[in-house]
């Protein structure tokens, strides 16, 4: 409280915390994150000098699980209208791909839901599994093929995916479990493309995703056209994965590992076709580098690899 006036700050303390606990939100393993910064600000360049602008910072983000955000809350404090926070609410969700905002001041609660395209009024905030029952039906996958989804990233690395790279990874799996058979990720040099490629693996590895539905880890290939562009990923960031990486090469088509790497030199070599040792179906899933490369081509001489 500020000279006898209650501040944003005093209203979410007092009135909106109290009521996202009594909902369910902060019961493990679900989870409030509040005042949770999402960016660091854009760069501004002015005069030959650069600066940050504003951080863009949530009030509260609801967590499904830990590395599932569901929904997200913007509080005004009490003496102003709900409907003060409704623009930043739906600003927010929109650059955090959820389908779920709330704005409140604390005695009033309006609800977003992008699922149906509504703006209403409610008595109280959705619980846990009431949103994520909604999201799945929206999306329409099915109950028993969630667990990538909400597999949680690997933090080995200290680094904490970005909330642009997260929505990759998510929309990416939703895509796998909804039965898509290609898929094209599209992001800006230098934004974390090997990033979101490991997460993803992660992921379904992880939680035995798999396309014949049997309770075993998945065969995985990452599949480029240069050297450097798999040894990189395969000592570094996929390092996680230990033993159970091989690189495949002339003369060793290891097949009693999961995360295999490859390029399309070694796998068709002037002598031999190496990948015909490799079923057609032998890999669950395979990660491109650089698609829009040579391989993509009809008339490239690496398309028998793909195809």
């Amino acid at each position: 409280m500020r000279d006898g006036v209650i501040t944003e700050a005093d209203t979410c303390r007092e009135f909106v915390t109290p009521r996202l606990v009594e909902a369910g939100w902060g019961t493990a393993p679900h989870a409030i994150g509040e005042q949770h910064s999402f960016t660091h600000g854009r760069i501004i360049v002015a005069g030959g000098k650069v600066r940050r602008g504003k951080q863009k910072r949530a009030d509260y983000l609801l967590y499904y699980r830990r590395d599932f955000p569901l929904a997200v809350v913007e509080a005004k404090e009490i003496g102003l209208p709900a409907e003060t926070g409704v623009q930043q609410a739906r600003e927010y969700a929109e650059i955090l791909g959820l389908k779920f905002a709330y704005a409140t001041n604390g005695h009033r609660i309006i609800e977003i839901d992008y699922t149906t395209g509504t703006e209403r009024e409610v008595d109280r905030y959705a619980t846990p599994d009431e949103l994520f029952a909604r999201l799945t039906a929206a999306t329409q996958l099915p109950q028993n093929v969630l667990s990538p989804l909400l597999e949680p990233f690997n933090l080995a690395s200290g680094k904490v995916p970005r909330y642009y790279q997260q929505i990759a990874i998510n929309r990416v799996i939703e895509a796998i479990l909804l039965g898509q058979k290609r898929i094209l990720v599209t992001l800006a040099t230098g934004t974390g493309k090997t990033c979101v490629a490991f997460q993803v693996c992660w992921k379904l590895w992880n939680s035995r995703w798999n396309r014949t539905g049997e309770y075993r880890r998945p065969k995985i290939l990452f599949l480029a056209d240069r050297n450097i562009l798999v040894d990189d990923p395969m000592a570094k960031m996929f390092a996680p994965f230990g033993d159970a990486r091989h690189k495949i090469v002339s003369g060793d088509v290891s097949q009693s590992r999961d995360m295999y790497f490859g390029i399309y030199q070694a796998l068709s070599t002037a002598s031999e076709d190496v990948f015909r040792q490799y079923r057609p179906d032998f890999f669950d899933l395979i990660i491109i580098d650089e698609c829009h490369r040579g391989s993509s081509r009809n008339d490239s001489n690496w398309r028998a690899v793909l195809d």
